[in-house]
């Protein structure tokens, strides 16, 4: 828990004013806040393993098979895997980066390495596996080439391969989202996150792959088997744009949960030392850790000895209520009510530094 004074503001002192989102909310009765220990990162360890050698094997595969039969599908879905396994060795970077603890450069710790390698794994869909599938797709409809009937019997054999393997895989990490709390607090982890979604988007991949290539075979038209591999590259693109837009809000400051925020603004206005909550502010740092600086107004009266006791304890219960919240700032202001509006954030200049 950091340690902070609470030193009281002068007159005349400006910022900002407070956004009217610093409003506290009381929290729902019975939620409580999740933390994420070092079994759960084990956990979700083993699940990015399972992952990543299924997707190595089955990357080959469909390489293979997408050569010998000269098929766009099997081949938007190999770039698919490759995509997806250079992701999981991101994914197992972020959970042993992201433990690293707080140094001189990096006081609020590296939890945000998670958030960080996501964005990376994100990318990695977008170019390596969605682009490529529209590459395939709109070549497939453009040249003109000759299939033969066994290649394509053995690509089929192939993604069905794949199809039972991208399945075990998925079924593995949607028991550990079952074991952490369900998809609410389960999917919090970026890395559990990402191995679902590109686990299920594994598995509608490979069955679009399977209908156009059926088609094609049943036909003769390759226009199915194009439009299978650029239905691939939209959904690919798409979980990409996901999964890169919450790595960014989590990456740019994402405040922590709403029912953690209520807990801590119901605690500070229980103290009957604080007269009221002018504003509370809370960031994520880490997948299980977040600071929280709160602005209060003290009732008159309590000399500096008293301020740092009450300091000393309202810190205590915060860390107490809120597991997660390690970082804790107060700054205290004896201004009256009035001029509360214009007194300066705990995150600004003279924030319980």
């Amino acid at each position: 828990m950091g340690v902070t004074s609470l030193p009281y503001v002068g007159p005349g002192e400006r910022v900002p004013r407070f956004p009217s989102t610093a409003r506290c909310e009381y929290p729902r009765p019975g939620q409580s806040a999740e933390v994420t220990d070092e079994g759960s990162d084990h956990k979700t360890r083993v699940t990015v393993l399972v992952a990543l050698a299924a997707n190595l094997v089955i990357a080959v595969a469909k390489a293979i098979g997408g050569l010998a039969a000269g098929s766009p599908a099997l081949l938007s879905e190999a770039a698919h895997s490759v995509a997806d396994s250079l992701n999981e060795v991101f994914l197992l970077a972020a959970l042993r980066r992201s433990r690293r603890p707080a140094d001189r450069r990096h006081p609020f710790g590296y939890g945000k390495e998670r958030f960080f390698w996501s964005l990376l794994a994100a990318v990695g869909i977008f170019v390596m596996g969605g682009c490529f599938s529209f590459f395939q797709g709109f070549e497939a409809l453009t040249s003109e080439t000759e299939e033969k009937l066994s290649g394509y019997v053995a690509g089929l054999i192939v993604l069905g391969v794949a199809l039972l393997a991208e399945g075990g895989s998925l079924l593995r990490a949607l028991y550990q989202v079952r074991q952490q709390g369900g998809a609410g607090s389960g999917l919090r982890d970026p890395a559990l996150r990402t191995v679902v979604a590109e686990d299920g988007t594994a598995v509608l991949g490979v069955t679009l792959a399977i209908v156009g290539m059926a088609l094609h075979m049943v036909t003769g038209q390759a226009v199915w088997e194009a439009s299978a591999s650029l239905a691939i590259g939209a959904l690919l693109v798409y979980v990409a744009f996901r999964l890169g837009r919450d790595a960014r809000d989590q990456l740019i400051g994402e405040a922590a949960d709403p029912e953690a925020s209520g807990r801590i603004c119901a605690l500070l206005r229980a103290q009957p030392e604080i007269d009221s909550v002018e504003a509370l502010f809370t960031m994520k740092t880490g997948l299980d850790t977040a600071l929280v600086a709160a602005r209060v107004d003290l009732v008159p009266g309590l000399d500096s000895e008293r301020v740092e006791e009450v300091a000393v304890r309202i810190k205590r219960s915060i860390a107490r209520t809120v597991p997660e919240a390690d970082q804790i700032f107060l700054d205290v202001t004896d201004r009256p009510a009035g001029e509360a509006a214009e007194s300066p954030a705990a995150t600004g200049e003279r924030g319980g530094a």
